[in-house]
């Protein structure tokens, strides 16, 4: 379920901040880039770092044979959690800077 949740956020944070460079709302211009480089990026890349924050995680937790299976499943979650937030942040900080040429300041 992790996979498929981050997969979606990634994408959701890619059309929110990428929507402005692939629309064209300045002048016409497009950056195609967008399309090609970031949402890969944000596609794959997100759901790749939370299931390895949660397999690490799970990991550190299973060397502790004092962990109860309560911690060993909600403490991965918060760990990818955290990290779908903290890449959520820098995505749209990236994009926002991508884009910045392309919106049409009012």
């Amino acid at each position: 379920m992790t996979a498929p949740v981050a997969g979606v956020t990634g994408f959701v944070t890619w059309l929110r901040g990428a929507t402005p460079g692939v629309r064209g709302a300045f002048e016409g211009e497009r950056d195609l880039t967008l399309l090609y480089l970031e949402l890969p990026l944000l596609l794959f890349g997100f759901p790749l770092l939370a299931l390895a924050a949660w397999s690490l995680t799970d990991a550190v937790l299973r060397r502790d044979r004092r962990t109860t299976p309560a911690i060993r499943t909600t403490v991965p979650a918060l760990a990818a959690t955290v990290v779908l937030a903290l890449l959520t942040w820098a995505a749209t900080a990236w994009l926002d800077l991508r884009v910045a040429p392309f919106t049409h300041p009012d």
